[in-house]
């Protein structure tokens, strides 16, 4: 396979199309995204200028992942957040406390996994049960409150109150996920 610096070099060509040189086939985005999932490391090439530019092809995987499946994972108010630090003081603090908050939230969720297992084993239910719902709530609830007091702390002068309409679709957010914890607190009853 090849391979720059243990990475799997995909080609990018003019014509948008991906060339994996590792597998000597050419791929898609969904291809490069499964990989991803299996954490395999890739890097992405322009083919004709050899400028890496794997930081935009991932952006471009977030961004279709977040409209084919209607099951977004970046809510609105966190993206507006994440748009109001392009070109102010604390862009450059940005990527490094988000990658630290998701590798924090990676180890936090392996450590859910093996909890469940030792609770629950090889049992129907402990195959079944994905993360019990109590801990999800409150691991969410953790780290909300861990980002926005990072973001305060970072910018402590910019309080300035949130629009109606930010108001109501964070409402409106929490309404959604409110709801898909109830479905998903039913099907764990039903399971049970």
């Amino acid at each position: 396979m090849a391979r720059n610096d243990g990475q799997i070099v995909i080609k990018k060509y003019a014509n948008r199309r991906l060339y994996n040189t590792g597998t000597s086939t050419y791929v898609t985005l969904d291809d490069l995204a499964v990989m991803v999932k299996k954490g395999e490391d890739f890097v992405v090439q322009d083919a004709k200028s050899g400028e890496d530019i794997t930081h935009s092809v991932l952006t471009q995987i977030i961004f279709e992942q977040e409209s084919k499946t209607g099951n977004t994972l970046l809510p609105i108010s966190f993206l507006r957040q994440l748009i109001s630090y392009y070109g102010d003081q604390m862009q450059m603090v940005v990527p490094s406390y988000l990658e630290h908050s998701m590798q924090a939230f990676a180890e936090q969720q392996a450590q859910m996994r093996e909890q469940i297992n030792k609770a629950f084993g090889d049992t129907p239910l402990g195959k079944n049960l994905q993360v019990p719902i109590q801990m999800v709530e409150e691991q969410v609830r953790r780290n909300t409150e861990l980002f926005q007091q990072a973001m305060q702390m970072f910018s402590p002068f910019v309080n300035a109150p949130q629009p109606k309409e930010t108001k109501k679709a964070e409402a409106k957010d929490i309404d959604e996920l409110k709801e898909q914890l109830r479905a998903l607190q039913t099907r764990l009853d039903n399971l049970g």
